[in-house]
Order: structure tokens, then sequence, then C-alpha cells
């Protein structure tokens, strides 16, 4: 079940954050929930943060943010992650497809967003929903403990 992210979600949300798993295809380093506050405090600001719950325990979340003016149709989706104990129980697939659900409702017609070229999961994962590889952000990853830089692909879904 979606809901928007509360600030006694934090704990559960750095946990899988930084998981080893999860940590290398998110935009920051691993870090110690004090540094982490912060993002999480943006997060919750932003009034796009939720998290998918099974069972009452929090297995997932995501940012799903609308642009602005004339392509106020286009959302981008980001912060996206499912808890690695959950992964191929359909969580991902339930959580991705709730908010494209919900996005297509209010208006949205094209949904964005990005992930790293050696993210070869999510990229399958992606392309199973609909989503087509639009274009490469050449180098535009770096991991601060791999010594190159990762291209990152455009994704988009068009819903109308």
């Amino acid at each position: 079940m979606r809901r928007l992210a509360k600030p006694q979600d934090i704990d559960a949300v750095f946990s899988i954050y930084t998981h080893k798993k999860v940590a290398p295809f998110l935009t920051y380093e691993p870090m110690s929930l004090d540094e982490f506050k912060g993002i999480y405090q943006e997060l919750l600001d932003s009034g796009c943060f939720y998290v998918w719950e099974v069972e009452g325990a929090l297995a997932g979340f995501y940012k799903a943010s609308r642009y602005p003016g004339r392509v106020q149709h286009v959302a981008l989706l980001g912060t996206l992650a499912v808890d690695p104990r959950c992964h191929g129980q359909g969580v991902g697939h339930a959580m991705l497809t709730d908010a494209i659900e919900r996005l297509k409702a209010d208006g949205v017609r094209r949904i964005e967003l990005y992930a790293e070229s050696d993210n070869a999961q999510a990229l399958r994962f992606y392309r199973k929903l609909g989503f087509e590889h639009e274009g490469t952000l050449r180098q535009f990853y770096k991991r601060a403990e791999e010594p190159h830089f990762v291209d990152e692909y455009v994704l988009g879904l068009l819903v109308c």
C-alpha cells in the first residue's frame, strides 16, 4: 500500500537506502544516519516521496514529481528502491504499477526515470513495465569506490 512518507519512517528508509545492494544505484554514497537526516528531510519536504508497505512493513519507496508549466503532463520517478529482502516477491511491480496508474489518473501522459547502465536487473524490470531507452547521459554517474564513470540511461513511458 502506498502512502506519503512520514518522519518516523526514517530508520526503515535509511536501512533500504544504505543496503549494499541498493546504495550503488541511488544518488549518494553510503553515510551515517545523522548525515542522511538532511537528505530525508528534503524528500519529505518535496511532498512527493512515497513509501510502499506490505503487511505493515516498509518494503520500498519512490519519489514521483511533476514538471511545471508546459511539461506538467510529465512526471519523473526517482529515489526508487525495494528492500532487497523483498526482491522477487512482486513488491517492485506492485509499487510501480500503482504509481503509474495513480499518475495516469492525475493527468500524467509521460513518465520518465533514470537508471545506471550497469543496473541490469532494474533495466530488465523497467522494460517489462514498458519503459523505453530514450537516451544516454554519458559518463554521468561516479561511485566513490570505482575508478570509472557510468552512463545513465533516460527511460520513458507514454501512458496516454
